[in-house]
Formats: structure tokens, sequence, C-alpha cells
């Protein structure tokens, strides 16, 4: 079946594979570090709980075999060791037949994750990932020829990643039809990085500029990946470029680092040739392994059909899973964009009568802002799940939260694996007796205020959030 074959996409496959294997790698070390904090059987949100609740048909995960946090931690390994695996080659040294099982088992595992972590994994990266994942498992390795249709639905994907955002901010907030959104988004965005503060105070047509040019990278680059070379290389070029500065911008854990390794599939070799020449042995297409492409090809297309609608109704859906197995879903960000920038803050202290006077201590987060002098970190694309999630707290009340009354509890038992979420623990000889929360309003500091405080922000209280609490019989002994 040579009518499968891209030849000219040998390069091309092992770039997007290699990039695909650090994201997986990435996610797994997530895993390793945070799931059993966050879902583990003593976590913010028991994993064991969930599967009493949820049956397997409408969540389908490993874990229904069995869990324990053994188990988990198992997984999350395993799932490191065989992206490790991918990234450093040996996938590409095994049999066709092998490298696919690879491939698939670390779907499964990632799935196994994404279907029991509730709202910890509910993000658009991790079925973006999910769906990516499951169209590299029928790519091959360097032995056989990169199979055509399967790289048409790699640009198919990263087509719905780009339009589709695009389609929610038209549709959404109307700063992005005026070209305002960036005169607030660097500031208010979950996770700023160490460049946030720079990009804020970039002068207002560039941000305009800035607008535009999402606008051209997200409506209309993305048609061009469709047509001949070279002009599918040229719109994958600045899909990556707009994606690059984004990176630039903000953390926004693996989505951009995804969005570009889809795009660098649509480069042809002649484009790799001018910085990356690669020799490789002529390659072959197994008939067998032929027919499971074209079948796999054709169940993509046909799932693509709700997706597809999705982009022109107007009740765009975004970040949507159509199945259980999220093989093909719709995608989308910030169609609206927050004005300002509200911050929940913990504090405990451990007096045991409380008053005026009392002395309280902040609990400091990883990578959400904190302390004022402390400069935004650079964290993508690793993704802290507390923190993301501390960010949509400040928009609703801690009761529509589930997970953080459990939070508070943790932090006056002194849970060492909770604590170690977090960058700073103020009570490390005992717990507190009390912990509350407030909610501050927070903004960059102008570029004169930042030469005379040294701070990066500057914030001031709006009020209480969660009244101080502390553990069933600990008030006053």
């Amino acid at each position: 079946m040579d009518f499968l074959r891209a030849d000219d996409y040998w390069t091309a496959r092992l770039v997007f594979q290699r990039a695909l294997g650090v994201i997986y790698f990435v996610a797994f070390l997530v895993a390793v570090r945070q799931f059993v904090p966050l879902l583990g059987a003593n976590g913010l949100l028991p994993v064991p709980d969930y599967l009493r609740a949820v049956p397997f048909r409408r969540s389908p995960s490993l874990f229904y075999w069995r869990y324990s946090d053994r188990v988990a931690r198992l997984a999350a390994w395993t799932g490191l060791v065989l992206a490790a695996a991918v990234v450093v080659g040996l996938v590409d040294l095994a049999p066709l037949a092998v490298a696919m099982l690879v491939w698939a088992a670390l779907w499964a595992l990632y799935l196994s994750f994404v279907n029991v972590g509730q709202t910890f994994y509910a993000f658009g990266w991790e079925t973006l990932l999910l769906e990516t994942g499951f169209l590299a498992i029928f790519l091959g390795p360097a032995s056989v020829a990169p199979p055509v249709t399967l790289l048409y639905l790699v640009r198919w994907l990263v087509f719905r990643v780009e339009f589709g955002a695009g389609l929610i901010k038209l549709r959404g907030d109307e700063c992005w039809r005026d070209l305002t959104c960036l005169y607030y988004h660097h500031e208010t965005q979950p996770m700023p990085n160490p460049l946030s503060w720079y990009f804020h105070h970039l002068p207002k047509p560039l941000h305009k500029a800035e607008v535009l040019g999402n606008h051209f990278a997200q409506l209309v680059a993305p048609w061009f990946l469709f047509f001949p070379q070279p002009i599918a290389s040229v719109a994958a070029l600045f899909i990556v470029v707009t994606q690059c500065w984004l990176v630039l911008s903000g953390n926004f854990s693996w989505l951009n680092f995804i969005t570009i390794a889809l795009a660098l599939a649509a480069f042809d070799d002649r484009a790799y040739g001018t910085v990356l020449r690669l020799a490789h042995d002529p390659t072959t297409l197994p008939d067998w392994y032929a027919i499971v492409v074209l079948l796999v090809s054709g169940l993509v297309v046909i799932l693509s059909y709700r997706p597809a609608r999705n982009l022109v109704s107007r009740h765009q859906l975004m970040n949507y899973s159509f199945d259980p197995l999220h093989l093909v879903n719709t995608y989308g960000a910030f169609g609206s964009v927050t004005k300002t920038r509200d911050e929940v803050v913990i504090e405990g202290t451990e007096e045991p009568v409380l008053t005026p006077a009392t002395r309280w201590r902040e609990y400091e987060f990883k990578g959400k802002p904190g302390d004022v002098t402390r400069r935004p970190p650079q964290v993508a694309p690793y993704h802290l799940r507390l923190d993301w999630l501390m960010w949509f707290a400040a928009f609703s009340s801690p009761t529509y939260h589930e997970w953080f009354v459990p939070l508070l509890a943790k932090l006056l038992e002194g849970d060492r694996t909770t604590l170690g979420l977090l960058r700073t623990n103020p009570f490390p000889e005992r717990p507190p007796r009390f912990v509350r929360a407030l909610l501050y309003r927070y903004r960059f500091t102008t570029p004169r205020e930042r030469r005379e405080s040294r701070a990066w922000w500057t914030r001031r209280l709006v009020r209480e959030y969660v009244p101080p609490v502390t553990l069933r019989g600990r008030a006053g002994g």
C-alpha cells in the first residue's frame, strides 16, 4: 500500500515523537510527585471514593482493577521509564509491534490517571496529551514509513487546537475583538512567569499587535496546514513562533509545548534539512500495519464529526470530550479574560486563643503569587496542579471547591505529603492551632514602584475568605 507512505516526513515523525516523549515524561513526573498527595487514599479527593461512586464505563481506568497508593506510584514510575525510553530513542530500535505496545502503554497509563483525577486533572492539555498519544501509537518507529493519513490527522488535531481557541475568543470576551485583552492577561493569567511583569508593561499598541498576531495564528494560519509544501511548513512555523511567544510570557503547563510538537510534524524533510540532517535506511510499510492505520484513521474521522460540528456551533464547548477515552476532543483557552487578580492566601497561627493581636504566618505556594517580593517562577512545562486550582478558588466560595476544606484540615494536621506540595511550611515544629484564608487583590507593581520597593506585586485585603478554623477538640487546649 504505497499510497500510505509519506517518506518525506521521516524526520518530522522522529522530532514529533521525541518531543511527545518529553511531554509524557513531564506528565508522569507530575504524577510521581503530586498524585498521591492530591488523590491518594488519604489525599484531598481520594481516588477510592471516586471509584466507588463512578462506574468503569463512564471513566475507564486501570485503577478499577486495583487501587492503592503503591500501585499509583508504580504506574507513574512505569510511565516515566517508558517515556524516557522514547526520548533516548530505544523505542525506535524496537520491532514495530513492540514500539506500538510501548506507545499504547503510555496512553493507557496516562488515561488511567486522567479518568480518576477529577478536578485536579480537568485541564484541556490532559485530553490533548491523550488524543495526541493515541495517534502516536500508530505512527510507527524509524524502521517503517510514516503513514500519510496519521500525519494529516496530526494536522487536523493542531488545527482544532488553534482554530477552536481562536473561535472561543471571538465568541467570548469583547476585549479579544477590540484587541485590549493583553492589557490585563499577563497580570491576571493563572501562573505568571519571570517575564510576565515585563510583558505586562509593554506599550499598549504592542499589546494590540500581539492580539492581532494571535488571531492570525489561530484563525488563519491553521487552514494552510493542509496546503502543499512549502506552504504547510510556513503555516506550521507561524504557529510554532506564536507558541514560543506564549511560552516566554507565562506558565501554561505543557499546552504550548504539545502544540509546538504537533506543529513540528507538519514540516517535511526538506524543511528540516536546513537545520537537521538525519540519515536513515529505506523503510517498509507492512500490510497488516497499513490495514490497522486505515482502520484507526477511519475511526478518528468518524469521531471527528461532533468536534467539527462544535467548531461551527454558536454554543461552542471548550475543552470537552465526547467519549470516555478522549480520542477526539474540543479545545480552547481564555474565552474570557479576568481584568483583576484575586488570590487566596492561607495563614496559620500557633496561638490557642485568637485576639486582634494574634500573629498569623502565611503558607507560600511553589508557583502562585503570595509573597509580593518574590519574582514569579518559571514552572512550565511542569504543572503545579494545586497552585492552578488556587487561582480558580478565588473566583467563588470555598464550598464550591470540594478540595479546599480538606486542604485546610491537612494543614491543621501537619500532613507531610500535603505540605510537600507547598514551597514553605511556616510551622516546621508542630502544626498550627488555627488556619484561615484571606482574599487579596493583587496587581503588578509599576516600574517606579518596582524600583522603590523591589517588589513584583502590590496587594490589598479584599475580605475574609474562610474564617479561622481548628480541628475539633483542639481549640483552647
